[in-house]
């Protein structure tokens, strides 16, 4: 048995946990994992996850999951409460090292704590609500993590990772249905700068990310009409650790200073990396100059009712379809939301930290760009 204390890091999260290990229960390589966890945003977390091998292949493995967790979002003025429990099976393929899982959830959620000021959008949203989904996700690391200065401050390579989630259709029942798929792509590569060693430390980098949220019809029919995403599950775009120079949450729809989320999303960055003088290209210590942008859509609820559906809200499957369309046009209809900046990189082993000087260039009305000094801690940046 193996017990532990200590910090985490996330994206744009810290955090303080305890947890217990038992490894080797059964003989078989299995292990039960039990973990407590405050932080900044976190008022409390619980989880449980029993895993073990298939077939003793320590490739393929089987886990079940049980959670529990109290998260404050103060971009949308609410609390979000989560119990439930999931059963995934994860594997990876020796000869590529590729990974995938699949994993059958269910999550009892309660959009809670409202704020004085919350907006009519997140107070319609507010209450308990049961989603049931299937979850398949693929990554593929090409970075050079093992001979880089640190694991977050990856040199050349690329990473390629893709996620689709089924909610509410067909078996899976529940009180939202939708289909969720987000992509996500970034590389980077030494620059060869003439008068320079190859091994300068110099580096250019990019990233793309972009997601679909997709209305669905509960059950089988496909002509029965769908309700539009609720808060819990739409898309936040903004933030240190995703689109710099925004405040978190602030690119895409508002609602009374809520960032109430979008239905579809792109967004891109880019950056120029070098050592400090005099530290070397061996320092996980890096400057870089940036710059990044997005786009953040939702979804026009505005359809026919199918008849005997009284439920306003309710849109019809060409109706769905057609505001899809529109969401997806209107992703590259002008300018993204931009911003540029120079900062300071430090790339622990654990978590890469970042101090950026960041200046909005364009902006819509209603988002909530952030000029001036901004802190992203996290593993995953864009």
């Amino acid at each position: 048995m193996a017990l532990g204390a200590g910090t985490d890091f996330g994206n744009t999260e810290g955090s303080a946990f305890t947890n217990a290990e038992l490894r080797n229960i059964f003989g078989g390589a299995e292990t039960l994992t039990v973990n407590a966890r405050t932080g900044t945003r976190t008022r409390s977390a619980y989880n449980a996850v029993f895993s073990t091998p298939v077939n003793g292949n320590p490739d393929v493995r089987i886990a079940a999951e049980a959670q529990q967790s109290s998260t404050q979002k103060p971009w949308a003025s609410h609390e979000e409460n989560l119990t439930g429990g999931s059963l995934r099976v994860a594997w990876q393929q020796t000869e590529s090292s590729d990974s995938h899982s699949l994993t059958y959830s269910s999550v009892w959620r309660q959009l809670t704590g409202l704020l004085a000021g919350a907006s009519p959008t997140v107070r319609a949203d507010a209450g308990d609500s049961l989603k049931n989904s299937l979850t398949y996700s693929f990554t593929r690391d090409r970075y050079d993590r093992i001979s880089a200065p640190s694991p977050s401050l990856p040199q050349r390579g690329y990473f390629v990772r893709a996620m689709s989630e089924l909610a509410g259709w067909g078996p899976l029942k529940g009180d939202v249905a939708f289909s969720k798929t987000e992509l996500e792509v970034s590389s980077a590569s030494p620059l060869n700068v003439p008068g320079l060693r190859s091994d300068s430390g110099i580096s250019v980098g990019g990233g793309l990310r972009m997601g679909l949220l997709y209305p669905l019809p509960f059950g089988y029919s496909p002509s029965a009409s769908a309700l539009p995403s609720r808060i819990n599950d739409r898309f936040q775009l903004g933030g240190p650790t995703d689109v710099r120079g925004f405040k978190l949450g602030g690119l895409g729809p508002h609602d009374s200073g809520d960032a109430v989320g979008g239905d579809a999303y792109a967004a891109g960055g880019v950056n120029l990396m070098f050592p400090l003088p005099r530290l070397g290209a061996s320092s996980p210590l890096r400057v870089q100059l940036f710059a990044n942008g997005g786009r953040l859509v939702a979804l026009k609820n505005k359809g026919k009712t199918k008849e005997g559906e009284g439920d306003p809200l309710r849109m019809d499957p060409k109706t769905v379809s057609r505001s899809m369309r529109s969401a997806i046009s209107e992703l590259s209809d002008g300018l993204p939301s931009m911003a540029a900046g120079v900062g300071l990189v430090y790339a622990h082993p654990a978590a890469r930290f970042e101090l950026n000087f960041s200046l909005p260039l364009a902006l819509r009305r209603g988002e909530e760009g952030r000029k001036g000094l901004q802190v992203g801690v996290g593993i995953n940046f864009l």
